[in-house]
């Protein structure tokens, strides 16, 4: 039988307490998640600038090859093919020589325990 003696002002406190801890916990993981988040993004961001930027330097330093190779073999377009074969020989290299396991390898030390590293609570 419950009466009204269970509800003292030690209990109500009790209950007012845990109810401020879970609100707290609960902001503490958005604050988390939102951090990790915007630290995503900007990582994201750079890597696509980066990545944009190398392209961009690989077009016009083969271009530049190109020509200059043209104008070594005397040629109008010797110098273009030689600069594809040079890729084409690099694909053949990553295709056949270089294995997943390579970038299965790079993968794990990047993102070993990752999630651990981060969580401050243990």
């Amino acid at each position: 039988m419950a009466t009204d003696d269970d509800k003292t002002p030690r209990n109500d406190s009790l209950v007012g307490n845990l109810m401020g801890y879970i609100d707290t916990r609960i902001d503490l993981i958005r604050l988390e998640v939102q951090q990790k988040v915007k630290t995503a993004f900007v990582g994201a961001a750079q890597g696509i600038t980066l990545g944009l930027l190398g392209l961009l330097f690989l077009i016009f330093l083969s271009i530049f090859a190109g020509l200059a190779l043209n104008e070594a073999f005397d040629s109008p377009y010797w110098g273009f093919g030689a600069v594809a074969g040079f890729y084409l020989l690099l694909l053949i290299i990553f295709v056949v020589g270089v294995g997943k396991k390579l970038y299965q390898g790079l993968a794990d030390k990047m993102l070993d325990n990752t999630i651990y590293k981060s969580d401050k609570r243990q």
